[in-house]
């Protein structure tokens, strides 16, 4: 793969802040798809209560993302937002929709009003991660660009068979992440009541996981390039497997934490195999894989521009992690719910 470069540093840097949203806004996105599958107000203010305080400061990840993006591949920024607009204008109204819902919610005690957002943030949760997937599967396979990295598709090319494949994959991955955490979050009659929608979860998620290796291994050859090359990456898809399995072994030993952790690295390395497939491609164009891609190469800033972001990077996500460290280990424990809750 070639030595250290500052444009293969700024592409890790990319891949962990992604990995970072997947694993912290996931288990929020999570919880919102699995949040109208139980009809008990009480229940779902729980719900609501177990990411309360921790869903604003994940989001901070998908800022670092598209911001990371912009700095440092202008180019992929710019073919991405241009010829994946609309599907990106139904993320952002998603992430707004689901704001408001969360913090709507509670300023009626009508159960109507309730209900009505709680359909909201539900709705909104489930188009976030399906909307994530589908971009996802689309770099994967690849968008019509021409030889000035022009989007030559309409709206529904986007929606073809393997990224909608692959958006309801990672809808099913992270609703199991969110039935993880709300088991650890959750006491008494409601984690009991949690425990067999894990198993459900993890069933379907497999079966999805599943039949997206096996259309990947057919029709995308591609994504497996590098790791002939490099054999030893073959213990990734190993490592995600095994990752995925260990999900219900825990949960039946009563090792809620343990799951949970087991389910981040899930979702770390099956984000690794994305980066490992695609990589040096950015986006992979149809019309001409070969010319009319981008990659990391021919579409990142000057040297010197890669040089000062990383020292102000370097600055940055210690700050940021330190802020999360805090804030998980001052919200810790199980969910109760008082007069400050929502």
């Amino acid at each position: 793969m070639g030595p250290l470069t500052l444009d293969i540093l700024w592409y890790l840097v990319i891949i962990v802040a992604l990995m970072c949203y997947a694993m912290l806004d996931g288990f929020d996105l999570g919880v919102g798809a699995l949040h109208l599958f139980t009809k008990k107000d009480q229940e779902r203010r729980l719900f609501m209560n177990a990411i309360g305080p921790l869903w604003d400061g994940n989001e901070v990840w998908i800022v670092i993302v598209v911001g990371a993006l912009f700095a440092g591949f202008p180019d992929v920024y710019a073919t991405l937002l241009s010829g994946l607009y609309d599907v990106i204008m139904l993320l952002l109204a998603g992430l707004i929709f689901r704001a408001v819902a969360i913090e709507f919610r509670s300023k009626s005690p009508s159960l109507k009003w309730r209900f009505a957002w709680d359909r909201v943030f539900s709705i909104s949760s489930m188009m976030i991660a399906f909307g994530i997937g589908l971009i996802l599967g689309n770099l994967v396979e690849g968008i019509p660009l021409d030889e000035n990295q022009v989007y030559l598709g309409v709206f529904g090319d986007l929606f073809r068979p393997y990224p909608v494949l692959v958006g309801f994959t990672t809808l099913a991955l992270l609703s199991m992440h969110g039935a993880i955490f709300l088991a650890m979050k959750t006491e008494n009659p409601l984690h009991a009541k949690l425990r067999p929608w894990i198993n459900r979860s993890v069933i379907v998620f497999i079966c999805f996981y599943l039949a997206t290796t096996i259309v990947t291994l057919l029709f995308q050859v591609h994504m497996f390039e590098n790791m002939k090359k490099l054999g030893w990456l073959f213990l990734v898809p190993i490592a995600s497997f095994a990752a995925i399995i260990n999900i219900p072994f825990q949960i039946r030993r009563g090792n809620d934490g343990w799951a949970f952790v087991s389910s981040c690295v899930a979702i770390c390395t099956l984000l690794s195999l994305f980066a490992i497939g695609t990589y040096p491609t950015l986006i992979r164009s149809t019309v001409n894989p070969e010319n009319h891609s981008l990659n990391i190469v021919n579409s990142a800033s000057s040297p010197l521009t890669l040089k000062v972001l990383l020292i102000i990077v370097a600055i940055g996500l210690p700050l940021v992690f330190a802020y999360g460290f805090y804030l998980y280990r001052t919200f810790r424990g199980k969910v109760k719910l008082d007069e400050h809750s929502y």
